[in-house]
């Protein structure tokens, strides 16, 4: 059966709404709107991994998302949120704001304390496969033979998720389709 994950980016810069969101009002807006519309998952972001994109300063990021997170909380909208980052300070801090699972597009590869923060929190993860970092993912993409690079990567990132404590059940993969591919 299938699941439908509404994407809401609150970025000034995002790829898929062009900072139509920005506002945290308008954030939780759209939110009840998908909802309504059928989401099952919405999913948070707070900086842009679109082509191109830089980096964010966690602070920030934990600026953009946490306030629409807690009114999603306080507007009674229940269905589960995943937090689209990959700093484990944001992943903490939209978790204690009511965020249900952490989507990290780095597969726990950028920050090596976001494994072990969803093994003790116990929560469920989506771990995808990138090729470098946003900046620089569709330079050239060059694989030998994309598959088994993938499904390595993909690999790698269980066993670490695991390691720490994350119950295999509770394991989400994302080919991660436009992520230097």
């Amino acid at each position: 059966h299938s699941v439908i994950m509404g994407i809401l980016n609150i970025t000034p810069d995002s790829f898929s709404d062009g900072g139509k969101f920005h506002n945290p009002e308008k954030a939780l807006e759209r939110a009840v709107e998908m909802v309504r519309d059928g989401a099952d998952i919405v999913d948070i972001g707070g900086e842009s991994t679109r082509p191109g994109s830089l980096p964010v300063e966690k602070e920030e990021e934990i600026k953009r998302v946490v306030p629409v997170i807690k009114m999603m909380r306080e507007n009674g909208i229940k269905v589960p949120v995943s937090i689209d980052t990959s700093k484990s300070e944001v992943a903490k801090a939209a978790l204690d704001a009511g965020a249900d699972i952490i989507n990290d597009i780095s597969g726990f590869t950028f920050d090596d304390k976001m494994a072990h923060l969803a093994g003790e929190r116990g929560v469920p993860v989506i771990l995808m496969h990138i090729l470098g970092k946003p900046s620089t993912m569709q330079k050239n993409p060059e694989y030998r033979d994309l598959f088994p690079e993938m499904l390595d990567h993909l690999k790698r990132s269980v066993e670490t998720a695991i390691s720490a404590g994350v119950k295999p059940g509770k394991i989400i993969l994302d080919p991660g389709i436009g992520f230097g591919k």
